[in-house]
């Protein structure tokens, strides 16, 4: 997740193109918004735009006192656009006195800043003096261009523009390759199980879930194989992508990647029965039977488990009834280090861009994600991959 710090100046309306770049490139974004900000761009602006809640004050809800820690853990980068000269100046001197700047002491993520102001006030030796201590512990800079400014003048100091701020970012996030050198296997999708030749039992999983998993883990450096069961998603970049059919189809090929895996997620909704005698030819509505004899499909998430070794195993677990109980028996009978859980009850996530989930694991913690994208989701299920690795 990208945290998108907004100061007061008059650039701050190209936070919104920042915002959608951002999420156009998958990645899942919190704004901030400084109380200088909130003259020049909404609040509801940017809730639209991210899809999630924005932050404006330090203090101002029952959590709100911890908020800076909470999404400390969570940020992978911390995005000052446009950051005015008292921000840099306020994050050079340790000053903690609103929501950003407590928030950039609690980060230990790389911090990127794109500077906007007037260009008497860039050209300042203060504000240069700044820029110098930032980048000496580590801040990054997307500088400043030289342009028209508000105020009719002509210089340095104009906001880079988003889609190179955007870019730059991505290179960034690209850069936290906390997952390189380890293989990563991950399904995703439904499959399809032939009644006859133009009929087949199926469900209705879109494989968004699994195919921002697989792209998230790809961000992060791993090799990542993505066993897909037919959808209408192009494949993710950096992921080497088997399709496949049929729950044995998926099986097959899950096996035969699986001794190279070291963390195996298995976010596929994979078909619990097939027809027990198909047909390759259509049966035509007057000749066929009212009764069909189903048989089990191969419990791929089950074989896994029984020879998972040293590996890392993640499964789903959709759910209409008892949630978390069901999670948590499934978390057990199948050998899993996680689980998440979500509630399918009228089609919930189905084919949608966001979704509640729980994360549950064998120790007994359980994380309860608010409506989040399937690509944060996606990362936070990562986070706590990682998390587990580390352990």
């Amino acid at each position: 997740m990208v945290v998108l710090g907004v100061t007061g100046g008059i650039a701050a309306y190209k936070a919104c193109e920042i915002v959608r770049g951002l999420r156009g490139r998958g990645v899942p974004v919190t704004a901030v918004l400084t109380r200088a900000a909130r003259k020049f761009i909404t609040p509801t602006t940017l809730r639209a735009l991210t899809g999630r809640s924005v932050v404006t004050s330090l203090f101002g809800g029952a959590e709100a006192e911890t908020l800076h820690i909470v999404l400390a853990r969570e940020c992978r980068l911390l995005l000052i656009a446009p950051a005015t000269a008292n921000i840099l100046g306020k994050l050079a001197a340790g000053i903690a006195d609103d929501f950003l700047t407590t928030f950039g002491l609690a980060v230990r993520c790389p911090v990127l800043i794109a500077p906007a102001m007037n260009p008497r006030m860039w050209g300042h030796p203060v504000v240069q003096e700044n820029v110098r201590r930032l980048a000496e512990r580590g801040c990054l800079f997307v500088p400043p261009e030289e342009g028209a400014m508000a105020e009719d003048d002509w210089g340095v100091g104009r906001l880079a523009a988003p889609d190179r701020i955007v870019e730059r970012a991505m290179e960034v996030l690209g850069s936290r390759r906390t997952l390189a050198g380890r293989t990563v296997l991950v399904t995703a999708g439904p499959t399809r199980e032939a009644i006859d030749a133009v009929r087949f039992l199926s469900n209705p999983s879109s494989g968004k879930m699994g195919y921002a998993i697989a792209s998230a883990a790809a961000r992060r450096g791993a090799e990542v194989v993505l066993v897909s069961g037919p959808t209408a998603l192009p494949d993710p970049e950096g992921v080497r992508v088997v399709r496949v059919t049929t729950a044995a189809e998926m099986r097959d090929a899950v096996l035969g990647h699986l001794e190279r895996a070291s963390v195996v997620v298995k976010a596929a909704a994979v078909s619990d029965f097939a027809a027990a005698a198909p047909t390759v030819r259509k049966v035509k509505k007057t000749e066929a039977s009212l009764v069909l004899n189903l048989v089990p499909t191969p419990d791929i998430l089950g074989e896994i488990g029984a020879r998972k070794g040293s590996r890392l195993l993640v499964g789903f677990a959709a759910e209409t009834d008892d949630l978390v109980g069901n999670a948590r028996r499934k978390l057990a009978e199948k050998n899993l280090d996680l689980i998440v859980a979500n509630d399918v009850r009228s089609g919930a996530m189905f084919g949608q861009e966001a979704g509640e989930v729980v994360i549950l694991d064998r120790s007994g913690r359980e994380e309860r994600l608010g409506l989040r994208t399937k690509s944060e989701i996606a990362e936070r299920i990562l986070d706590r991959i990682e998390e587990r690795i580390a352990s």
